[in-house]
């Protein structure tokens, strides 16, 4: 896999102008040539680290729309546990009352309740 780093865009790699020196007309061709060159190659170098970048991002974006997924699925699966635990907090007041109830009317009957 071509790492984004290994293709790493330096001042050195892009620069395709490399002094100011005169051209006379003889050199001017030959130097066009040289720049066009050299700009293709800095040109090629950049495209190959942007559409890095754009697969990079397809796959953020990928990852992100699972995540997103998985936490609606997590919340719905809270709720449901939330109303879980309610009933579970309902029944055992419930059950509670029932029992005191029952171990009233147990003592009641035993004659030892008030």
């Amino acid at each position: 896999m071509n790492i984004l780093s290994d293709k790493k865009l330096t001042n050195e790699k892009m620069l395709t102008f490399t002094g100011h020196e005169k051209i006379g007309t003889l050199k001017a061709a030959e130097k066009l040539t040289e720049f066009g060159e050299k700009q293709n190659i800095a040109n090629a170098m950049l495209a190959a680290n942007v559409n890095e970048l754009i697969k990079r991002v397809c796959a953020l974006e990928d990852k992100q729309l699972q995540n997103e997924d998985i936490m609606r699925k997590i919340a719905g699966e809270l709720g449901a546990f939330k109303k879980e635990m309610d009933r579970i907090r309902l029944a055992e007041k419930l059950n509670s009352g029932a029992i005191e109830r029952l171990d009233r009317a147990l003592k009641l009957a035993e004659g030892d309740g008030k």
